[in-house]
């Protein structure tokens, strides 16, 4: 455990922003796999839904720098691809 004061503040924040990361992260996985279960039941009204969703869920985690931009684009592209593959 650190001795410095400054350390012992920027431990706690580190711990509160892991935590905060992993909601986001988890957060995210579910909302992909929620697209997956929709594209896997063929069902495209629920999928595109749960697209629009699961778009804006990777964005935002994207802006508070949990997913890499280019990661998080990745992940929108694929997921899109596979919605319009139900045609």
């Amino acid at each position: 455990m650190a001795n410095l004061k400054s350390a012992i503040k920027r431990h706690r924040q580190s711990l509160k922003r892991r935590a905060r990361n992993k909601a986001v992260k988890t957060r995210v996985k579910n909302v992909i796999k929620a697209v997956r279960k929709a594209v896997e039941e063929k069902n495209k009204e629920e999928a595109v839904t749960k697209l629009r969703l699961a778009t804006s869920v990777i964005g935002k985690a994207s802006q508070k720098g949990v997913l890499h931009w280019r990661n998080a684009a990745r992940k929108v592209s694929r997921l899109t691809r596979l919605v319009n593959s139900l045609d």
